[in-house]
């Protein structure tokens, strides 16, 4: 910076002692636009000093993270209480909106009706192996007294003591029994089985009831919405009588963040060139005339819309983009000193310099600069 306003001083000596001091040549009006014209590309080294030394952005906002306050519930449910003022900041965990709580809880009161149940069958389960143990044991009983009539009646009948219809008869009911027997050992195969159906150590039929239980006291609590962190909501627009819940991706209020909130500036790329995280900045916000804040580059969002190409059947149209269209522009990320941070609302807007080389001599002229704009808010909003 130095040499260029020694070139620059020597270039302004030379046209006084040429034309003015003396008169080596005659000044004229040709004369006058080329020393001017010859003046103002000198001062190009101090534009481009400004511009890769100093970065300078005209559009700079203040972000909060936001959170978009959906009911989680399962139908459409009235709202009976608006527990949180517009403005008013809260507090994680603190109460916002109470919404109707019987359908939920009567669903929770049929569940756990079906789930007490569900646990006294598994001591009939229970019950019903020993029946079927039972009865497959009297079935067993059966089959050996008519095995012991068959062979007595084939005994007799072989003599010609008794008719050739009773070892038929028996037979049958030999038959019959093995039957019945299968019949009673898979029965009691299938009660042994619906007993032993679990799920670690817990009956399939009780966990199931169990786990569309817990999801019913999960919504019952959903009916009372909390802050998820330290923030407030402002266009606070619900009241009570208002359904919510028709839409799962309807918001029904906005609720910002108090934590993590940074601001945002706009930077052509080119300017970025020597940009690093860590480096100092100020800015100036409209919403403090007269005041400078400082702050330190967090992050350099490398990228934007104009690279990405979405995944698609249709082939890339490159058209020829005009000059006149606003180049496109990286954003930079940057935290500020201030350790009240709720002296910057969400969108505050102002502008931010950035020095890459706090010992260049173009810090001083952008300081001036930047503060030169801070105070004419005080006349006059100048916000790009």
């Amino acid at each position: 910076m130095l040499l260029g306003f020694v070139i620059l001083f020597a270039y302004i000596i030379v046209v006084w002692l040429t034309f003015f001091k003396f008169k080596w040549m005659k000044f004229n009006i040709t004369w006058g636009i080329v020393s001017v014209s010859v003046g103002l590309h000198l001062l190009i080294i101090f534009l481009i000093g400004l511009r890769f030394i100093t970065p300078y952005s005209t559009n700079a906002r203040i972000i909060q993270h936001t959170i978009q306050l959906t009911p989680r519930l399962t139908e459409p449910t009235l709202v009976t209480d608006v527990l949180v003022e517009p403005n008013v900041p809260v507090k994680k965990g603190q109460p916002l909106f109470q919404f109707d709580r019987r359908p939920y809880e009567y669903k929770v009161r049929e569940l756990e009706a079906e789930l007490a149940k569900a646990k006294q069958n598994v001591h009939v389960l229970e019950a019903d192996i020993e029946v079927a143990r039972q009865k497959v044991i009297q079935l067993q009983s059966e089959l050996v007294y008519a095995r012991y009539e068959q062979k007595l009646s084939q005994n007799l009948a072989s003599r010609g003591a008794g008719p050739e219809e009773d070892v038929q008869k028996w037979a049958a009911r030999v038959a019959a029994n093995e039957a019945a027997i299968r019949e009673a050992q898979a029965e009691l195969k299938r009660a042994e089985l619906n007993y032993q159906s679990q799920i670690d150590g817990v009956n399939t039929t009780v966990a199931a009831i169990q786990a569309k239980l817990d999801l019913a006291r999960y919504y019952l609590d959903n009916t009372l919405m909390v802050a998820p962190e330290d923030g407030y909501i402002i266009n606070l627009q619900v009241r009570p009588g208002m359904v919510a819940g028709a839409l799962r991706i309807g918001a029904i209020a906005t609720f910002i963040c108090d934590s993590d909130r940074y601001l945002l500036a706009n930077y052509f790329l080119e300017n970025l060139k020597h940009v690093k995280e860590g480096q100092e900045a100020e800015v100036a916000l409209d919403l403090y005339p007269g005041q400078i804040f400082t702050g330190r580059v967090e992050a350099i969002w490398r990228g934007s819309g104009h690279g990405q190409m979405l995944p698609s059947g249709k082939l890339p149209d490159f058209f020829f983009r005009p000059t006149e269209l606003p180049q496109g522009q990286f954003v930079v990320a940057i935290r500020l000193d201030e350790e009240d941070q709720s002296k910057f609302p969400i969108g505050t807007q102002g502008r931010a310099a950035i020095y890459t080389d706090t010992s260049s001599g173009f810090v001083v002229l952008r300081k001036i600069g930047i503060r030169a704009y801070s105070w004419a808010n005080w006349l006059y909003p100048f916000a790009g």
